[in-house]
């Protein structure tokens, strides 16, 4: 039967505090690009244009219909040697979750302005109002109230998302556990408290988002 013990990890926790710091300040990071990057995709995605949205859906179904993993490894490894360039690891998973959460904050954005009812949009020009006024007035504070509980999941997500980074080493809450168990060859207590760690993380948001879609709901 396996012993577990703890105790050693004492030492070990300062490093696992300066991975878990560098795991949150990644999701901010990248979710706050996200959205830069997500804000002008959906834009893009909202005109009439072909010349503009064939280049857009093929970029979004691009990053979508490959694993997040893979991504990853190919901004690292591949698209250096097809540049003749140095792309350091923090850069390129940085640009890598942005542009993946990127295009699935697009996704959202756009799908939360298409659904607000033909009506709405014939109201607000009948009021004669500008397109800009339109958007600012009458369609985004419909739209935002139906966009925010798929964007909180999706940056949820985004937090997971982030572990995927220690295989270009990246010094992230992952990697550091993998640093810890290959010096102490305790995988199972350290793996544990790392989950526990992600958990601790994630658990507030989940209750956050769950108690936002609860208020919604009781609103409507």
């Amino acid at each position: 039967m396996y012993h577990w013990n703890f105790s050693f990890l004492g030492q070990y926790l300062p490093l696992l505090w300066r991975g878990a710091l560098v795991t949150l300040a990644f999701t901010i990071g990248t979710v706050f690009l996200g959205l830069v990057v997500g804000l002008l995709i959906g834009m893009g995605r909202l005109t009439k244009s072909k010349l503009l949205n064939w280049p857009l859906i093929g970029l979004t179904e691009a990053f979508r219909c490959t694993p997040l993993l893979v991504q990853i490894v190919w901004v690292y490894y591949a698209l250096p040697a097809l540049l003749n360039i140095q792309i350091p690891a923090t850069a390129a998973a940085v640009a890598t979750l942005s542009m993946y959460t990127g295009v699935f904050y697009a996704e959202i954005f756009r799908g939360g302005i298409v659904s607000i009812e033909r009506g709405q949009w014939d109201a607000a020009r009948a009021l004669g109002l500008s397109r800009w006024r339109m958007m600012r007035l009458v369609i985004l504070p419909q739209a935002v109230r139906r966009m925010i509980p798929p964007f909180v999941s999706q940056s949820i997500t985004q937090l997971k998302n982030t572990s995927l980074v220690s295989v270009i080493a990246v010094p992230d809450l992952l990697y550091q556990g993998t640093v810890v168990t290959e010096t102490t060859y305790r995988p199972l207590e350290v793996y544990t408290v790392v989950a526990l760690i992600y958990f601790a993380m994630l658990f507030p948001s989940t209750l956050l988002a769950q108690w936002y879609e609860r208020s919604q709901a009781k609103g409507r």
